[in-house]
């Protein structure tokens, strides 16, 4: 059943009101691949804008913080916690993994999704003059925690 249609299929934000507050986590990531030199120039801080990840990784705290300004239908929330993790993998890959927490009334996937893919744009946007052809990809839940429909893992083996 998808919860933001109405009986008539018309499109309404999920009302909350009697649902429990609990504790609820979700975690996404996105991986961006560039030209090995891209990524070697970002690691050895040759980047003229400056620190690429702190950037992102500020971008993506930003963004989760107004996923419901982005996103129609999500709620406002009160996230207790967002972090970001940017780390190289491989020679032309980079994997950001994004996790926020609260206790509340509905799941924060939307927010963990919009750190990880927000994040992703900005190490594009800062690195776009010297590779174009970089390719954000895997965007995706790897786990969520909490709430009435309960925990999710993602398959270990999906594709990527």
């Amino acid at each position: 059943m998808l919860t933001h249609l109405d009986s008539q299929g018309r499109a309404n934000m999920v009302d909350v009101t009697d649902k429990a507050v609990t504790f609820r986590e979700a975690a996404a990531e996105a991986r961006v691949r560039m030209r090995p030199e891209t990524l070697r120039m970002i690691q050895q801080g040759g980047h003229p804008k400056g620190d690429v990840f702190a950037v992102a990784r500020i971008a993506g705290i930003q963004a989760a913080k107004k996923t419901h300004e982005l996103i129609p239908l999500c709620h406002p929330l009160l996230l207790t916690s967002i972090k970001l993790e940017l780390h190289a993998e491989g020679e032309d890959s980079v994997r950001i993994l994004a996790r926020c927490k609260l206790s509340g009334q509905t799941g924060v996937e939307m927010e963990a999704l919009t750190a990880a893919s927000v994040a992703a744009l900005t190490l594009y946007d800062m690195c776009k003059a010297v590779d174009r052809g970089m390719i954000i990809e895997g965007v995706r839940v790897l786990e969520k925690r909490g709430g009435k429909s309960g925990d999710y893992q993602a398959d270990a083996e999906a594709p990527r």
